[in-house]
């Protein structure tokens, strides 16, 4: 157990830590969460003992492991993927050499009922835990499965660390940290560096870890996944909720609205109070009684109400003057840099009103394929080319680090504005949450996400037909995300965005377009969609795997059937698993049907005059049933696969 008492941090005039107490149990997994610069990297610096509070201590068990992943980390040069990952495996051997020395002192030791015996034996019994509880990472092919699921390729693990970009080193380090197995992992923002399947592969690893955790992110969906406890940084307070993330929305603003009934209540009295004072003050008889209750009234403690807890951005994109019908459209477009092929003959189009997310593993293209179609990057060969009247509003992943540092905010937003917006320059400022003396404050002096803010603010000042924005959620909060989504779904222009966070993109496209291998595939959906179909693709695969592999010659030359893939589950009966089978049999018959027509109304849909013909509406709600049809279906077959073993 980990216990933090009255933690005290002021900075200038600022508490930002206001006497706090904090206790983790094992097994607890908690999102730490607030507005940006509520205190919540600096709680981890204090547990992790890297910074030490101004008063109040952190108290640790002995032999207390702990691995803590910032956003400031410097990565050793020189080695492999692969060596320096297994570097990981160091506290082992420190372990095995402290327990040989303790077992070597019991052995000639004979003051068997001393305090410093015992405490050897007390010594003894936690290394013993720890190399228990690490054990299991102790070969580099666990260290080669660990950074396989980070999205590392069995060539990479040869590779030196130097050739990787600060994002896939961050992923090296992460993946150190989950070999060593600590007692707590302190994890500062994780997700920045991932892409959608490592995320997914992250929180499984996490859900299933028997240590503590505590970790701060702005991906509600991680949260919602991993956690099991969410602390809010108020004001220099911790609110504790024993729920993950949405269920702490929901319990938060119970608490905001009984604390803002609380305050209101409050204020009446202390004006009531206020009202008698001055009236008692005026007479002479009364004076005494006046001087006790402002006395009284003095040592009350003040209910405080967050402001900036409420504050976000208003955001609203210009309207999109018309373009034509074709938006943009890659033609046989192959990328390649050096020897390393990085998109293959591919082929791209994007129509006036849609709105396409770009998905897939880090390196396969996506943030390539979009500089190629705003001309920021040139293809190896083939075409790329934007339509009649086409207008480009882009948002480069890095777009906050391109601000130069020396401009004020409402100089680094007038230097591009057109004339007729400067105007409404401080408005615009405003709307991002920048006011008052704020607009004079330099670039170098803001944060990632005050940064990321402003290069958004900038996007405000020209309308734009196509909006193509590369990661646009990093270094936002949850508040400025979801005001950011919501002017994204009110945009009325083309869409195109860059993005790993499911929760942003859910329901805001309409098409995803997976990154693998150097090609595309579509799916005409969301992210939901693509993620439900490819877990549909990964499961019948891992299903036409483990068939292919059982009707393999067994041992005794025999094949083995299909009757004996789960033969080793004994709950059930072979009556019962004979319907099973052909349960699963008929549901997969049903599948295969079920996708052969969504194909054949995809190829429809994508008709580039489908949406203007009579009764497309109808037609889409067919759609729609045969993809529900597939999920039900989808979810019958996998239960009763799971009921074979």
């Amino acid at each position: 157990m980990l216990s933090l008492s009255n933690i005290y941090i002021q900075y200038g005039d600022r508490i930002l830590l206001d006497r706090v107490n904090f206790v983790l149990k094992p097994g607890e997994r908690v999102g730490l969460v607030g507005r940006n610069g509520a205190g919540k990297s600096t709680l981890l610096k204090i547990i992790a003992q890297e910074m030490s509070p101004q008063e109040g201590e952190v108290v640790v068990p002995g032999h207390f492991t702990l691995g803590y992943l910032h956003q400031d980390m410097l990565m050793p040069k020189g080695k492999t993927v692969i060596d320096e990952t297994m570097t990981a495996f160091s506290e082992i051997l420190e372990l095995e050499k402290e327990l040989l020395y303790v077992s070597n002192e019991l052995a000639v030791r004979e003051d068997y009922e001393s305090d410093d015996y015992h405490k050897l034996i007390e010594q003894m019994g936690d290394i013993t835990e720890h190399l228990h509880h690490m054990g299991g990472a102790t070969s580099e092919a666990e260290a080669e499965k660990v950074l396989g699921g980070l999205g590392f390729s069995s060539t990479d693990m040869k590779r030196l660390t130097d050739e990787f970009s600060g994002g896939w080193q961050m992923r090296i380090e992460l993946a150190k940290m989950l070999l060593r197995r600590p007692d707590l992992l302190l994890l500062d923002e994780p997700t920045n560096h991932l892409d959608i399947e490592s995320i997914l592969w992250l929180e499984n690893w996490l859900f299933n870890y028997p240590g503590m955790v505590i970790v701060i992110s702005h991906d509600r969906r991680f949260l919602d996944n991993v956690t099991n406890r969410t602390a809010e940084i108020v004001l220099g307070k911790i609110h504790d909720y024993k729920a993950a993330y949405s269920r702490y929305v929901e319990l938060s603003t119970d608490r905001r609205e009984l604390a803002q009934n609380a305050y209101e209540n409050q204020q009446r009295l202390i004006a009531d109070r206020e009202r008698t004072i001055n009236r008692f003050m005026a007479k002479a008889t009364k004076t005494k009684m006046a001087q006790s209750m402002q006395k009284q009234l003095d040592k009350m403690d003040r209910i405080e109400i967050d402001d900036m807890d409420t504050s976000t951005m208003k955001i609203r994109f210009p309207d999109a003057p018309r373009s034509g019908e074709v938006t943009a459209k890659v033609e046989h477009l192959t990328k390649r840099y050096g020897a390393v092929k990085v998109l293959e003959d591919v082929d791209f189009q994007m129509l006036r009103g849609e709105r396409v997310a770009f998905v897939g593993q880090n390196g396969q293209g996506k943030t390539t394929l979009a500089k190629i179609l705003v001309g920021h990057e040139a293809a190896t060969s083939g075409k790329s080319t934007l339509g009649h009247n086409v207008t480009v509003g882009y948002y480069a992943q890095n777009q906050a680090e391109t601000l130069n540092p020396k401009l004020t905010l409402l100089q680094t937003l007038e230097q591009d504005c057109p004339e007729e917006m400067r105007t409404k320059v401080r408005s615009i400022l405003g709307a991002f949450l920048f006011s008052g003396k704020d607009v004079d404050k330099k670039v170098s002096a803001l944060s990632g996400g005050e940064r990321a803010r402003l290069a958004l603010a900038s996007m405000l000042l020209r309308p734009f037909n196509l909006l193509l924005l590369d990661e646009p959620t990093n270094h936002l909060d949850m508040l400025s995300k979801d005001v950011l989504k919501q002017a994204l779904a009110d945009y009325n222009g083309t869409l195109l965005i860059v993005s790993h966070d499911r929760e942003f993109l859910s329901g805001l496209t309409d098409r995803t377009i997976e990154f693998r291998d150097g090609n595309l595939k579509e799916y005409l959906g969301d992210v939901n969609y693509f993620l439900e179909k490819r877990q549909l693709d990964n499961m019948r695969e891992v299903e036409k795997r483990t068939a292919s592999n059982n009707q393999q010659p067994a041992v005794n030359g025999t094949a083995n059937s299909s009757a004996t893939i789960h033969k080793s589950v004994p709950s059930i009966s072979p009556e019962e698993k004979k319907l099973l089978e052909r349960a699963v049999q008929k549901q997969e018959k049903r599948i295969a049907e079920i996708e052969a027509d969504i194909r054949k109304w995809e190829q429809k849909l994508a008709e580039p005059d489908f949406y203007s013909k009579p009764g497309a509406n109808a037609d889409l709600k067919k759609y729609g049933d045969l993809k529900a049809d597939l999920a039900k279906v989808y979810g019958e077959w996998e239960s009763a696969v799971e009921k074979l073993g």
